[in-house]
């Protein structure tokens, strides 16, 4: 899988990357998924391409989700890495976004996006505030999966790391 230099990280890529060392028994998650998870990780700390929002609600919710002493998986070792290069703009982009009730100013307008997960349209606002439009990375949270089309039509572009997973639990929740 090509990952551009410069990206978004949904928190459930780093989560799921933590299952290689700290494995959920009742997890369907394939160690292929796993694998690709950490790869983009470690592509994003080599690369030094994050990006994410001036405000730090991005890095809240990964601080919430992750550990902060950068161990014992490749996730918490990014949660570390984010936190200590987080305001080098050498390693980070960071993108002011402006919140507006249970959404932002930046958040792209599309019919098919008035339903969008009001805690992840903070990824989709820094996207499209950003001047090169990056891809988000996105593990295994499927509702993203029909979402993807209203979001290609506003120039967003979600890059799915781990496709057949979301896809086949998209069409379990949607009963198709």
């Amino acid at each position: 899988m090509s990952l551009p230099k410069k990206c978004l990280v949904d928190t459930n890529v780093p989560k799921t990357a933590n299952l290689a060392t700290q494995p959920d028994l009742d997890s369907d998650i394939a160690d292929a998924c796993v694998l690709a998870c950490i790869e983009a990780v470690e592509h994003v700390i080599k690369k030094r391409g994050l990006i994410i929002d001036a405000g730090d609600e991005i890095f809240d919710e990964y601080r919430q989700q992750l550990s902060m002493k950068g161990q014992p998986g490749m996730g918490d070792a990014f949660m570390k890495w984010v936190n200590d290069h987080r305001y080098n703009p050498e390693y980070c982009d960071r993108v002011t976004i402006t919140r507006n009730g249970d959404s932002y100013d930046e958040f792209p307008t599309h019919d098919g996006l008035n339903d969008f997960d009001k805690s992840d349209r903070k990824f989709v606002a820094v996207a499209n505030t950003h001047a090169d439009k990056p891809p988000i990375l996105q593990a295994t949270d499927s509702k993203w999966w029909g979402w993807k089309d209203a979001l290609a039509d506003v120039g967003i572009t979600v890059q799915f790391l781990c496709p057949e997973y979301v896809e086949v639990k998209y069409a379990e929740k949607m009963g198709t």
